[in-house]
């Protein structure tokens, strides 16, 4: 087998291209997910797959568009090298890429089979690619992706990728698995950095410290609570604010607790000096302050993970299973939303989605029994949310204080 069948197969190109199109540049609204078929050890017969092209690779997930499963589905504002056109709308483009690349055989690359592939997945995103080694890639191929708006990524062996035909940005339909990648590519994806604070009540602060006059963090700090760069994060994953030209600034929804505020104290300091009552608090937040309470319950429910899970619990409270555990509920998830419930519930690693999901996304129900596998600021910081705003019954805990077949997910009313 010679050396560029082993660096040009396929988890290699897919590796060099998902570096191209998605690198690790901090840039907002942007992720990315590959397919759980390349958490294997071995790709090629006799050739481990290097961890380092697993980890370039990582985080896996098996995301349904179109008639089938792409190699990599991601969110991102591409640069203007790989598109036809420099913007669509106002939201970053859902990508999909199939990859291919030589197999132990060598007998040849199968491009046209990846560009119809691509193709088929434009019904559901907005920019489709071929990605192969650069040499396979023939007139043909290239006529045939111009025809149906498939772009092609050429990988050399020296690791380089290059836009041979660019694509256009098409609109789509959206589905539950494309709304799931969309989702944890907006500032309210759920990831490690999203809720480090268990108690809304920091989050409601921190909108008010904004607006108050005075320094943001020395208010927040004094009156609600010190970790402020927390704080500042869950009201921004809450939507209440936002990042513009650099400066933090209220959203819509972060002037209505200001307007709350105004409304029931006349001052926001005033309102803030209250806020100081509640530190250390462990009382439910919607039982101590009932109008607070009823606040942090809207906003808590606005957020969009919230909305999934309510329906989902009054889906099982339906079928007979009032008070299920979180093995059941994300179990139960899996088979109605599986891309929203392995990205709001598992942790990103390459190591626990490999044990949670199987090569053909299959989900490993024995591994969910394992708190560790768990997303906290999931099963923590937002079920500690969530109880103090009166959706659900108990608090939530760390992964590692956990046991997942005995940490029940109920409703505190039912319909």
């Amino acid at each position: 087998m010679s050396s560029s069948a082993v660096s040009l197969s396929e988890p290699h190109v897919l590796a060099r291209t998902k570096e191209a199109l998605f690198p690790e540049d901090g840039a907002s609204d942007t992720y990315a997910v590959v397919d759980t078929q390349f958490a294997k050890n071995e790709w090629l017969s006799g050739q481990p797959l290097d961890q380092r092209i697993r980890d370039r690779l990582s985080p896996f997930n098996h995301v349904r568009l179109g008639g089938g499963y792409p190699d990599l589905v991601g969110v991102r504002n591409l640069d203007n090298e790989f598109l036809a056109v420099e913007r669509f709308g106002d939201e970053p483009p859902l990508i999909v890429i199939e990859a291919k690349g030589y197999d132990s055989k060598e007998d040849g690359v199968p491009t046209e089979k990846g560009i119809t592939q691509a193709y088929d997945r434009l019904a559901e995103a907005n920019v489709a690619y071929l990605a192969a080694p650069a040499k396979t890639i023939t007139k043909t191929d290239r006529t045939l992706a111009r025809e149906l708006n498939v772009g092609v990524l050429g990988v050399s062996e020296q690791g380089t990728v290059t836009p041979i035909e660019r694509p256009r940005v098409v609109g789509n339909r959206t589905t539950s698995d494309a709304t799931a990648i969309r989702f944890q590519a907006s500032a309210q994806g759920v990831a490690d950095k999203s809720f480090s604070l268990n108690h809304p009540k920091n989050y409601l602060g921190y909108a008010l410290a904004c607006y108050a006059d005075g320094d943001t963090a020395t208010l927040q700090a004094k009156h609600v609570v010190g970790e402020v760069d927390g704080s500042r994060q869950g009201a921004e994953f809450l939507g209440l604010v936002h990042e513009r030209d650099g400066h933090i600034e209220l959203t819509t929804l972060g002037q209505e607790v200001v307007r709350f505020a105004k409304s029931n104290y006349e001052t926001v300091e005033a309102a803030l000096r209250e806020f100081e009552n509640w530190q250390r608090s462990r009382k439910r937040f919607i039982d101590d302050e009932p109008l607070w309470g009823q606040l942090a319950r809207r906003i808590v429910f606005e957020y969009k993970a919230t909305t999934l899970l309510v329906s989902i619990l009054q889906e099982l409270h339906e079928i007979g299973n009032s008070c299920p555990s979180l093995v059941e509920l994300v179990t139960y998830l899996h088979g109605t939303h599986s891309t929203f419930a392995v990205e709001l519930f598992i942790k990103g690693d390459e190591d626990v989605r490999s044990r949670v999901l199987d090569e053909d996304g299959e989900l490993q129900t024995s591994e969910l029994a394992d708190g560790n596998v768990y997303h906290s600021p999931t099963v923590f910081q937002l079920k500690a949310m969530l109880y103090h705003a009166g959706i659900v019954t108990e608090r939530g805990k760390e992964p590692n204080k956990l046991d997942p077949t005995d940490d029940v997910w109920a409703l505190r009313e039912l319909v």
